[in-house]
């Protein structure tokens, strides 16, 4: 059962948590026997984050992808928007895959189609198809700049748990010592 006055764990903005920091092992353990729990639910936690870090990596990857699409398309959009009602066709060549490319003849047109995944196109009035691609663009953008924050997030919260481990580490090392020599005293006084 929980504690109803227990203070809830501080998250970043998107909600995950920030580890504990231990500035005294001493307050967090009260003897040897509590090393290993501690030591292995510190692992566990940095696994987490690891993991969280990868993902928050291939996010940041996709939406790096993504965001030079969106813009070109965006580009293109606009520029079909500002031609004049009177300009001649247009002889485009445009990309159809990485390494494949076709020519392609463009008539003044009030809309435009555009691939939204998942095998759909939807046709769209070209100022509706801007302001489309004009809030998926900031969108994305935003996305980005919050996938840098949390993988620095993560980072920073991965080396707080690394520091955490290292002191539970070294306080255990002092403690068997003190038990070592407490026992080799004991032992010469007899």
């Amino acid at each position: 059962m929980e504690d109803p006055k227990a203070k809830p764990t501080p998250t970043n903005p998107r909600g995950i948590p920030r580890a504990p920091f231990v500035d005294s092992v001493s307050d967090i353990l009260s003897s040897r026997a509590d090393v290993e729990p501690t030591l292995k639910s510190f692992q566990e936690m940095i696994s987490k984050y690891q993991f969280m870090e990868l993902n928050t990596q291939r996010r940041a990857a996709s939406l790096a992808a993504k965001i030079p699409d969106i813009q070109r398309t965006l580009e293109m959009v606009e520029f079909l928007m500002d031609r004049s009602p009177d300009a001649p066709e247009l002889d485009v060549t445009f990309e159809l895959a990485d390494t494949l490319y076709a020519k392609a003849r463009v008539p003044r047109t009030p809309e435009v189609s555009l691939w939204l995944g998942a095998n759909v196109m939807l046709s769209y009035p070209t100022g509706e198809a801007a302001e489309l691609l004009g809030a998926k663009l900031a969108g994305a953008r935003m996305h980005a700049a919050n996938c840098a924050e949390d993988l620095d997030f993560l980072r920073e919260q991965i080396t707080t748990l690394e520091v955490a481990t290292a002191r539970v580490y070294n306080w255990d090392v002092v403690m068997r010592r003190k038990e070592g020599k407490e026992g080799e005293e004991g032992k010469s006084m007899d």
